[in-house]
């Protein structure tokens, strides 16, 4: 039997923790965009939006105060991304130059054309860039490469640029 690390049963039960530490995400919300929250790729835009209005730089989103909210973000974006793209959550610590060394990220997708997704560094680039469409951006250029019949749900229509309502 093979043993697991300290950090591998740490991953482990993070994503055992998954939907009641999303549960408590949730509920440090604002209720309007609580109820718009429906973890389909449309969703993304609202949630962006509201982030970057809370956050305004790095410096303020990687305060060890935000951490609880950060990983609820962390793990939505990522479960849209994984239930959009067919893949599953992973962590390596094999390899220390790895770009996603200690991180969860999104892996094994539908389409051997997506790399490995790492939905920390999408949100923390998210802040950084200020767009207010990015993740959705990346999302419709990752079904891109997904062939139509794996697709699991349906594509996003447009990017939402809803920068005031849960501001």
């Amino acid at each position: 039997m093979h043993d697991l690390t300290k950090e591998q049963e740490d991953f482990q039960y993070w994503l055992f923790d998954m939907d009641d530490a999303l549960e408590r995400f949730f509920e440090n919300l604002p209720n309007g965009l609580v109820q718009d929250l429906d973890f389909t790729p449309n969703s993304l835009g609202l949630l962006e939006n509201w982030f970057l209005n809370t956050y305004p730089s790095i410096a303020k989103i990687q305060a060890i105060e935000e951490a609880s909210t950060v990983d609820g973000l962390v793990r939505y974006v990522g479960e849209i991304f994984r239930k959009t793209l067919g893949g599953e959550w992973e962590i390596r610590f094999d390899d220390p130059k790895y770009i996603y060394y200690g991180l969860p990220q999104l892996v094994h997708f539908s389409s051997p054309k997506i790399a490995p997704i790492c939905p920390m560094r999408l949100v923390t680039t998210c802040v950084a860039r200020r767009k207010g469409h990015f993740l959705s951006t990346i999302l419709q250029n990752q079904i891109k490469r997904i062939p139509i019949k794996t697709i699991k749900t349906i594509p996003l229509k447009q990017p939402l640029l809803l920068v005031e309502k849960y501001g």
